[in-house]
């Protein structure tokens, strides 16, 4: 069946069978590799990705089902060769080691973020809850997810009617 969507802000139209995965659809069809399979049951988070700005597991997700909807991917953050902060977060706090587990992390990171730019310990704890990691442990993670958030919050525009200098 034919289903259109956007992929990382870019209209898609292409084939994918009744029960195709949207996984499958995004790494076999599309070549968008950064999305990974790890367990293909939901429960690892590997495959994390933004659909309509939501986290889902894109193992669980059959391709039709996001016909006219809006993915968005790990390759869909970066800009150009630079990194998205969050992704740059985890390099710099050590919260990638093997790295097979990252994007889900950073995918679901990047949800929480949209909606609570300073999230607490326990905020974010609960945000990658669906993601497992099985080399860091969670405290560079957790660091990684802190400092992408003041990272950002940092380099947001100010609000002239906030005050201060200017």
């Amino acid at each position: 069946m034919k289903i259109r969507l956007t992929v990382n802000g870019r209209g898609v139209e292409c084939e994918a069978d009744a029960e195709a995965r949207l996984l499958d659809l995004l790494r076999e069809t599309l070549a968008l590799t950064g999305t990974k399979e790890g367990c293909g049951e939901g429960e690892c988070g590997a495959c994390t990705v933004l659909v309509d700005g939501r986290p889902v597991n894109s193992c669980l997700i059959l391709a039709p089902s996001v016909d006219g909807k809006s993915v968005t991917t790990i390759e869909g953050i970066a800009d150009n060769d630079r990194l998205h902060p969050i992704q740059q977060a985890f390099v710099d706090a050590g919260g990638v080691q093997c790295g097979f587990c990252t994007p889900g992390f950073i995918m679901s990171t990047y949800a929480l973020l949209e909606k609570t730019p300073h999230p607490s310990d326990d905020e974010i704890r609960t945000a990658i809850e669906g993601n497992l990691c099985r080399c860091t442990g969670y405290d560079r993670i957790v660091a990684a997810i802190r400092l992408a958030a003041e990272r950002i919050a940092e380099s947001a525009p100010r609000d002239p009617r906030e005050g201060g200098e200017g």
